[in-house]
């Protein structure tokens, strides 16, 4: 089998680099190329309220933050304005737009800006779609949170044509509009790709796959039984597994709030994630590095482990 890929999650790393120094991710993602990684992950979101801990904090700030377990005041910088600083910074490394939270903005808005990456990038662009889980987030941008799926949904439909050829239209029913051209439009005539992911495999997310996806990156395991679920809805839709990038990670384990976690402990669930088809793995640093001068000799851990697994 191929080399595992390696994608470092940039978001989240509060603890080796201080939330407000945006130039230090930049910086964490050059030397993630000039080590092996092959791509680079953005979350976001745009305003935090206080359900944003209703679940009670992370214990250990190294952790994933995850819905309801962190400080309103968290830091989440805008991941299409940090990737387009990242975009210049690299030449190799793929661009992640992961979690955006495509109900918040008009899909033309975001269109234009996912676009503009995408060709700023020269095509290195990847986006992940999501609806995301705040209220509070949503009341504030005044978009209806119980209609989240179903504006989803008719943007993933305006994204899939607004990469041309032009003039395109939409007949609604929350975005209409007719005979617009939404130029440069972005590097392929195809657009940046799509990866979809979530906590489980419920129904609507795996009808978004199976209609747009190119990747799956859930938020946790999946069983061999919900990649049985896809895998059959795939086929029926005359599409296959093989078409889709399977995008794992691992994550840390903390005995205590100031814990760093142990990497190696953590690899110890790649050759399940292998034989489920995952070839791409995330890893977030600040989980197992104190300071960033840790982190290239991480890179460097990750890409020869994942060698020594793929030729296993």
């Amino acid at each position: 089998m191929a080399d595992l890929r390696w994608l470092m999650v940039l978001t989240e790393n509060n603890a080796i680099v201080d939330p407000r120094d945006l130039g230090g991710l930049v910086d964490l993602a050059v030397t993630a190329e000039a080590n092996g990684i092959d791509g680079v992950m953005l979350s976001e979101h745009v305003v935090l309220g206080r359900d944003s801990g209703a679940a009670g904090e992370m214990a250990n700030p190294r952790d994933y933050a995850a819905p309801g377990n962190q400080s309103p005041d968290y830091s989440w910088p805008s991941s299409i304005v940090l990737l387009s600083a990242i975009a210049q910074a690299t030449t190799r490394l793929r661009l992640v737009a992961g979690a955006v939270i495509a109900p918040l903005r008009h899909p033309l808005l975001l269109a234009k800006e996912l676009g503009t990456l995408d060709l700023l990038s020269e095509g290195r662009l990847v986006v992940l779609p999501t609806v995301s889980w705040s209220r509070e987030e949503y009341a504030a941008l005044g978009v209806p949170f119980a209609e989240r799926g179903r504006i989803l949904d008719e943007q993933l439909e305006v994204l899939s044509a607004a990469w041309g050829p032009y003039p395109v239209s939409h007949p609604g029913p929350r975005f209409p509009f007719t005979d617009v051209w939404l130029e440069p439009g972005a590097a392929t005539p195809a657009g940046p790709p799509l990866w979809f992911g979530g906590q489980g495999m419920h129904p609507p997310l795996i009808r978004r796959i199976v209609r747009h996806g190119r990747g799956l990156n859930p938020f946790g395991p999946l069983s061999d039984a919900d990649l049985a679920a896809l895998a059959q809805e795939m086929h029926a839709a005359g599409r296959e597994m093989g078409e889709l990038e399977l995008v794992g990670g691992i994550r840390g384990t903390f005995h205590g709030p100031d814990d760093v976690a142990d990497v190696d402990l953590a690899l110890a669930d790649l050759p399940l994630q292998v034989a489920q088809g995952f070839t791409t793995i995330c890893v977030k640093p600040a989980m197992f590095c104190r300071t960033v001068e840790e982190v290239p000799a991480l890179c460097r851990h990750l890409v020869e482990e994942g060698r020594r697994l793929a030729s296993a």
